[in-house]
């Protein structure tokens, strides 16, 4: 998708070796102009960009196809905003007034969930789950701040319930290296991974479905079935492409399945504006730093943190800072 993006702004017909820093600073030029949300495209994402084509570069000098150093050097891109601060709901919910659909979307981008709002929005999931996995997934993510991809890996044999821990299987934090994290147990989440492991439909992924999911495109008992302007107008026309599906092995959820149900258990409700699965780490994060966690146990249970993510993140709930100003000050 980057390297498309080069050959939008500099040609399908640019010789590589004739690439220079004017080139490369005019497609920074170009693609800082475009808008994606409202908004004009990040600085990060054009570094992004760049990165993606040194790394083919890189590629093609290895490969003996080119020479010479990629010319990088100088280029300038745009001012970009630091990301808001972590928030709570109330927060946010005061300065939305007036705001454009971007920057109200960028604010809720940016919540993060008190204790007390995450038990509150997981008794709500728990009441309304649709599948058996829902509510212990997001209580997961809730109480060990794991990105939705670990979670989607990790296995039984990776909750160690007498030990009061779990193994998170990271791939971002060493390249070429797939590492694993320790994370402690709360005593909430132990009892509600018990409960689970009890109704476990069994197989090797701590969360997953049922073998057999009735409507599912994905897991229903047959397949083949018609949809759109070509379907039949007849039942026994419409019957005849449906067939068995074959039944396969246990298998992992999927990023869509989880992103799916996750919408579906908030859908109508006050917890409808969290944008998705990492709301949980940020909260997770959030509370932890709040709490006043060495910031040291903090990146070993979340894994790393860059030092500008860590900034985001050293910050009080209003009502911790309003007590300290108080005793500073009387």
């Amino acid at each position: 998708m980057h390297l498309r993006h080069f050959v939008g702004t500099l040609g399908a017909g640019m010789i590589l070796e004739e690439l220079t820093q004017p080139d490369l600073q005019r497609h920074i030029s170009e693609r800082g102009r475009k808008k994606y949300r409202g908004k004009p495209l990040s600085p990060i994402t054009l570094k992004k960009e760049m990165a993606s084509l040194r790394a083919m570069w890189n590629w093609a000098i290895h490969a003996g196809l080119i020479h010479g150093h990629f010319p990088s050097r100088g280029l300038v891109y745009p001012k970009h905003d630091e990301k808001p601060p972590f928030q709570t709901r109330a927060e946010i919910e005061r300065k939305t007034a007036g705001l454009s659909e971007a920057e109200q979307r960028e604010l809720w981008d940016a919540l993060f969930l008190t204790l007390a709002e995450i038990d509150e929005m997981l008794e709500h999931i728990r009441q309304r789950a649709m599948h058996g996995w829902i509510y212990p997934m997001i209580a997961f993510a809730a109480h060990t701040g794991a990105r939705r991809s670990e979670m989607l890996r990790i296995r039984v044999h990776d909750v160690d319930l007498p030990g009061n821990a779990l193994l998170i299987r990271e791939k971002k934090r060493a390249k070429g290296r797939r590492t694993i994290r320790r994370v402690p147990l709360s005593a909430k989440l132990k009892e509600i991974l018990q409960e689970w492991l009890a109704e476990h439909p069994g197989g090797q992924f701590l969360f997953c479905h049922a073998a057999e999911v009735v409507r599912s495109k994905k897991r229903s008992k047959t397949t083949g079935h018609q949809s759109g302007k070509d379907r039949s107008t007849s039942l026994k026309g419409r019957m005849a492409t449906v067939k068995k599906r074959e039944r396969s092995q246990q298998s992992a959820l999927t990023k869509d399945e989880a992103h799916d149900h996750f919408q579906r258990g908030l859908a109508g409700s006050k917890w409808e504006v969290l944008c998705g699965w990492h709301v949980l780490r940020h909260s997770f994060v959030s509370n932890a730093a709040a709490a006043g966690i060495d910031q040291r146990l903090i990146n070993s249970w979340v894994g790393h943190q860059t030092e500008e993510m860590c900034r985001r993140y050293r910050h009080l709930i209003p009502s911790v800072e309003q007590e300290a100003i108080s005793r500073m000050f009387g």
